[in-house]
């Protein structure tokens, strides 16, 4: 799934540069709605497992969101999402964030629902698919740290 927004002025901070929750929130949307689609259910934000901002988008820049899912459990899955900002009058592209995050399907009572195996197909998405079990095990291991 992919999506485009224009960074507006009031989505920036005093350096004129996207604010990090802003960014945060258009992530979780599009790893809900890109676990809405591979799953055919409501989806629910599990975890925000890592989000690494690695550049910044400014005012007048096309952010551009593409994610998909990586893996399935019974009623979860791994989304990740990669963010681009777009200097359309420069013709410069860059990554910006990149994020994995874990959606749960649910039904009409709020119960975690079955949801489709991946299958993998472009090189990124195998490589992804094959390394979701050591991010799994991490959020795991994360989790018994509480």
């Amino acid at each position: 799934m992919t999506q485009t927004r224009l960074v507006l002025p009031p989505d920036t901070n005093h350096l004129d540069t996207i604010f990090g929750g802003k960014v945060l929130a258009y992530i979780d949307e599009i790893a809900a709605l890109t676990a809405m689609k591979h799953s055919n259910c409501v989806v629910v934000t599990a975890s925000i497992d890592s989000v690494d901002f690695l550049s910044s988008a400014k005012v007048g820049d096309a952010l551009t969101l593409e994610a998909f899912v990586t893996s399935a459990g019974r009623s979860s899955m791994e989304v990740y999402v990669k963010v681009f900002a777009d200097d359309l009058l420069k013709g410069e592209k860059m990554v910006t964030t990149e994020s994995f995050l874990t959606m749960v399907a649910v039904d009409s009572e709020g119960k975690p629902t079955p949801v489709p195996q991946v299958i993998p197909e472009t090189s990124e998405e195998i490589r992804l698919h094959q390394t979701a079990p050591a991010r799994k095990e991490y959020r795991r291991s994360r989790a018994s740290l509480r």
